[in-house]
């Protein structure tokens, strides 16, 4: 429905009396949509005492509606009962949007306090709609006679999902269950709130605080300045603090040189929400695991993963359990063989140790540098961050899809770092408005997402409001702002989630650009990474910060000749965590309370994998995608859409490459589609054929070309 539910999200403190809510209809900016242009958020007005009585507003307002709906004594139709479903909740739509964004990116208590009191409330308002037997009854009287009503393709899907929903949500039930669905669902909310919050924390808390700075050596100037800087910030005089990223591996990893720091750094990373303290996150996640699994019993699922999975594109765990292990053989041989290279490395350096985690990206640097001639030091200068956006990112964009951007800085933003790009369309048209908010702070969730302040929606007359969010490390005051390689893929990626929200073409805003599953969500993203290395495009951007210097061709040369290196462990990492997750969510509900580390430990060495020297990219306890952010049981979607993103590159390289016939083809079949079809005859309509992961694993340097 209009109204995008989030469990486990926000809130709003206690009530407040007539009088002040009378006070606050006239002030509260989000009380009425907003005059900037696409009704941007007005951050130069909104405060945080804003959010509580828009959220209690706005759910009054959404429940007055939905019962209206349900009470109807007309006859149920797509227009008086699904639509107008598409057109409720607006107050509280755009107060959950906004709210979303700036707590994610850049939250302080009162906004942690308004997260923490809502959220029961935010999931109970959630079930008082799809437990609405009435409204239910609507719905279902619709679906039950679809094939006689006159509907358009679109309305066909949006009646087919609301069905799904509403039954997946517990609309068929008995009373005693749904009572235990709704109590489950407010512990849930509760529960990944404060997992969350924890994280957060934990990651402030567990960034590395060095007294010498000769334990920084490897370093480079601007990182050490940095990492000065952030301990300035913290009043930790004298000292140096190296920030937490949301990974288990630490891009510092790579160039100190100094191994106690380097253990240091991985322990840091590595314990950070398991030290014993109030930011553990372990009996958290064991109770979060064991309610999900009674959640999908209550349903008749044998575990929440084939809860959760039943919208997918792969459907069951099964499929996805079968897709990973193909991944499995070529991966582990592969690591087999680079961590045999690693650790003759370390014994003609003269060390007399076994490779450990923390030796890994260091010593890999050493034979990258040794086997390609290449350092990632001699690549950042080519890589300024607000080229590599402009010259890099858009000039791709601009190639395949005729788009432009122009900055705005008459746009009011949360956080001064956060820049704003109109966006038009090939005939110059507006398509919509995106904020990019890159820079790492102690009040920022980790890692990198796009989400949408205003979504697209032809019924309620609204463009995307688009942002982009990293963690990268902002450079000390007079330094240029490089960025690494790693980074630069990130931009492509969460752009490429961005297009696939700017093209949304939808009139139903349930079913409009990235509202779609999650192992289809990551294929636009994905796929935006092929073109960072693309020559026309890497030309354009990789240019010297202080002389504008192309990037020199044996250069690109080197990065192009070592892109299959190191791949044992970038994909083992990824496939070990997706594996976590996917045992996580197998549980039964017959089984006990886990000890986390206990079955953390069983199922890696479950993988076939080996754990031990690559361990999973995040492992139970700070790994926020499957606890807080939707991923739970889909994790495995970034290695499932890495072969439909590696089918379509495969197909754009048959055809041309990067041209505008091939953007247009890809955006009018799949990046402007939405919902409004399965996903399995979208893709196969552009690709000509089934998924085949046969490309992916060619990208991946693990098999050739011939597939074997």
């Amino acid at each position: 429905m209009a109204f995008n539910f989030r469990l486990a999200a926000v809130a709003a403190v206690s009530a407040f009396s007539l009088s002040a809510e009378a006070h606050a209809a006239a002030t509260n900016p989000f009380f009425s949509a907003s005059t900037l242009p696409f009704q941007a958020p007005r951050f130069d007005q909104i405060k945080d005492s804003d959010y509580a009585p828009a959220f209690e507003r706005g759910m009054a307002e959404h429940l007055r509606e939905i019962n209206a709906i349900a009470n109807n004594r007309a006859a149920p139709t797509f227009d008086n009962t699904i639509e107008a479903m598409e057109r409720a909740g607006q107050t509280l739509n755009r107060v959950q949007m906004t709210f979303y964004g700036v707590y994610q990116a850049n939250t302080n208590d009162a906004l942690d306090k308004v997260q923490s009191a809502e959220a029961p409330r935010l999931t109970a308002h959630e079930d008082e709609v799809y437990l609405n037997a009435k409204l239910f009854a609507r719905v279902k009287s619709l679906y039950d006679r679809r094939e006689k009503l006159t509907l358009t393709p679109e309305q066909a899907q949006l009646l087919d999902i609301y069905y799904q929903q509403f039954v997946h949500a517990g609309a068929q039930l008995s009373a005693a269950d749904k009572t235990k669905l709704r109590a489950i669902n407010t512990r849930l909310s509760n529960l990944e709130t404060q997992y969350e919050q924890k994280l957060i924390a934990s990651a402030k808390a567990g960034a590395l605080v060095v007294d010498n700075e000769k334990a920084l050596a490897g370093m480079d100037a601007n990182a050490i300045a940095s990492a000065a800087k952030a301990a300035q910030e913290r009043k930790l005089t004298g000292k140096w603090v190296i920030p937490l990223q949301n990974t288990t591996q630490q891009p510092d990893l790579s160039s100190l040189t100094d191994r106690d720091t380097r253990k240091a750094l991985f322990d840091q990373s590595w314990t950070r929400a398991e030290k014993g303290d109030e930011n553990d996150t372990r009996a958290t996640i064991a109770e979060l695991a064991q309610l999900r699994a009674q959640k999908a019993a209550l349903f008749g699922y044998p575990n929440f993963a084939a809860y959760t999975l039943y919208d997918q594109m792969a459907r069951t765990p099964e499929a996805a359990e079968n897709f990973m292990q193909q991944l499995v053989p070529a991966t582990a041989a592969e690591q087999k063989r680079e961590a045999a290279v690693l650790q003759e490395t370390i014994r003609k350096d003269g060390g007399r140790f076994d490779l450990k985690p923390w030796d890994w990206e260091y010593y890999s640097g050493q034979v990258r540098r040794a086997k390609y001639n290449l350092d990632q030091d001699e690549i950042k200068p080519y890589f300024e961050l607000k080229t590599v956006l402009t010259d890099g990112v858009f000039f791709a964009a601009n190639q395949l899809y005729g788009i432009t951007f122009q900055q705005r800085t008459d746009i009011p933003v949360y956080q001064p770092d956060v820049m704003v790009f109109e966006v038009h369309d090939k005939d110059g048209s507006p398509l919509g408005l995106m904020y990019f908010d890159y820079f790492k702070r102690d009040n920022k969730s980790g890692g990198a997402w796009m989400s949408n302040f205003v979504g697209q929606s032809k019924l309620l007359g609204t463009k995307p409001v688009i942002y982009n969010v990293a963690n990268f490390t902002k450079a000390a005051p007079s330094q240029p702002q490089l960025i690494t390689s790693d980074d630069v893929t990130t931009m492509f990626h969460e752009f490429g989630h961005a297009l696939h929200g700017l093209f949304a073409d939808q009139t139903y805003p349930s079913l409009s650009g990235t509202s779609v599953a999650r192992d289809f969500v990551e294929f636009p993203s994905q796929f935006n990474e092929n073109w960072a290395l693309d020559p026309k495009v890497l030309s354009h951007y990789a240019r010297h910060y202080k002389t504008g210097a192309p990037m020199p061709a044996a250069l690109v040369e080197k990065i192009r000749k070592a892109a299959h290196f190191n791949q044992g462990y970038a994909l083992g990492e990824i496939v070990a965590a997706a594996e976590l997750d996917m045992k996580w969510h197998g549980l039964p509900v017959s089984a006990p309370r886990q000890d986390v580390d206990k079955f953390e430990s069983e199922a890696l060495n479950g993988t076939g994998l080996d754990v031990a020297a690559v361990p999973p990219r995040y492992r139970s306890s700070d790994f926020l995608h499957i606890w807080s952010n939707g991923y739970s049981a889909g994790y495995y979607a970034y290695l499932w859409t890495e072969m439909l993103d590696q089918d379509a590159f495969a197909w754009f390289q048959d055809h041309g490459g990067l041209t505008r016939e091939n953007g247009q083809r890809f955006r009018d079949m799949i990046l402007s589609k939405g919902h409004t079809m399965d996903y399995g005859p979208m893709f196969k309509a552009f690709y000509g054929k089934d998924p085949d992961i046969t490309p992916m694993l060619v990208h991946r340097g693990l098999v050739s070309e011939s597939g074997k």
